[in-house]
């Protein structure tokens, strides 16, 4: 299941909430986008190659998924994660996981989204002031991303921020 969305939207908080219902059911994997961009200056489009490269792709093989977590800080790789094949529910959450790339190696694509104010505000509450340029650069990015890859048009569930279902002009 691929939950994408707008930074700031409520992914990671809907990958949590599914991380522990699903976890009742069976072995259950999250796999977050930040972990596989290269920093604010790469933008979605290249966490989202690796995502079908490195975890998606082998999956639907039959193969183990494998990516080395980038450390925003250290501006490199660090530990690797296996994401096993076995495992029953895998749960990637972040801008750019419904990448037209990953179509056809996941089952379920959730759009997620917030008003612009409403993210920004959560993002730098998060983040903290000193990151609002790259948060103002990165919602330029990330929605040019969006557009080219229509990901809100090939949603099969639009949720808003607060975990409400949304009909198909954006009103709940």
């Amino acid at each position: 299941m691929c939950v994408d969305g707008p930074a700031g939207s409520g992914k990671t908080t809907l990958a949590a909430q599914l991380e522990g219902e699903l976890g009742r059911h069976g072995s259950t994997v999250v796999v977050h986008m930040d972990d596989l961009y290269e920093g604010w200056e790469a933008g979605p489009s290249g966490g989202a190659a690796r995502l079908a490269e490195w975890v998606l792709g082998p999956l639907s093989a039959g193969r183990d998924g494998r990516y080395r977590r980038y450390d925003w800080v250290e501006r490199a790789y660090a530990e690797e994660h296996v994401v096993q094949v076995a495992t029953d529910y895998v749960v990637v959450e972040g801008c750019g996981a419904g990448a037209r790339a990953v179509d056809g190696l996941a089952t379920l694509l959730v759009w997620v989204e917030a008003p612009d104010d409403e993210r920004l505000r959560r993002g730098l509450a998060r983040d903290g002031q000193s990151e609002r340029e790259h948060w103002l650069r990165w919602m330029v990015d990330e929605a040019a991303f969006y557009t080219e890859h229509d990901v809100v048009g090939r949603a099969d569930v639009r949720l808003d921020g607060w975990g409400r279902p949304v009909g198909q002009h954006g009103q709940p």
